[in-house]
């Protein structure tokens, strides 16, 4: 296993597969994604899950997390989630925070991150704010 920087197009198909796959590709990019730090996490070369953060005024936010449907549960996106709350923790960040589905709040949870009940709706699904302060 090896997780690494990498570039934001190396990170539109898994999050096409996985997120959206039933949109076209443009769904998957995001506006911001060329000022963010992108990470993939790789098994054997093959990049199994990714991860894009983007910091500001001390705080990281992180979005388009995807882990490939048949690595799913296997601890591959924990290992991406913990890296990145280290890499946050090493920039001195004092607040991570994403947007969650509602339905993964759990696994969120799991890493000390909490529930602010900011929800919202976006493309039919429904979202919470989660965060973790340092």
């Amino acid at each position: 296993m090896l997780i690494r920087e990498i570039q934001p197009e190396e990170t539109w198909p898994l999050r096409h597969r996985v997120m959206w796959p039933d949109h076209p590709i443009d769904f998957v990019k995001i506006e911001e994604d060329k000022e963010g730090i992108h990470y993939g996490l790789f098994l054997d070369e093959n990049l199994t899950s990714v991860v894009s953060c983007f910091e500001s005024n001390g705080e990281m936010q992180f979005r388009k997390f995807a882990t490939s449907l048949d690595h799913q549960g296997k601890g591959w996106g924990s290992k991406l989630l913990l890296h990145l709350l280290e890499e946050a923790k090493k920039k001195g960040c004092k607040r991570v925070w994403c947007n969650a589905r509602l339905e993964k709040k759990g696994f969120y949870e799991r890493f000390g991150m909490v529930d602010t009940f900011n929800r919202f709706q976006k493309s039919g699904k429904d979202y919470t704010i989660m965060e973790i302060r340092f």
